[in-house]
């Protein structure tokens, strides 16, 4: 959660910054595709379903030249966002498999 914050606010300064010069864009894309692939990495191995997949893409969205700058800044922000609503899903059903353990114990002493 604290680096998709981290990457959020980044996504709000380059969105504040659309007007800077190239070399000071270009910067704030580098730091936000950098956090997205340690992002995908952690992700990796802590086994959180697809957020790497949209942590990777979102990087290479972040990284890539040529497009425009309301197209990327567009693009990181739902990808953001969407990577909000998977942590939160992600973090519930981290939360639910303890209570689900709990109700199978109790049927399970139900019927025998």
């Amino acid at each position: 959660m604290r680096i998709v914050d981290h990457v959020r606010k980044l996504v709000a300064e380059l969105e504040s910054n659309r007007a800077a010069k190239p070399k000071i864009i270009d910067g704030i894309c580098g730091n936000i595709a950098r956090e997205l692939s340690h992002m995908r990495q952690r992700a990796l191995t802590a086994n959180l379903g697809t957020l790497p997949d949209v942590a990777g893409t979102l990087a290479i969205v972040a990284g890539r030249a040529g497009t425009g700058i309301n197209m990327k800044v567009r693009a990181l922000a739902e990808g953001v966002n969407s990577m909000t609503i998977q942590l939160d899903q992600a973090l519930k059903m981290a939360h639910e498999p303890e209570k689900d353990k709990d109700t199978n114990k109790d049927r399970e002493k139900k019927q025998s």
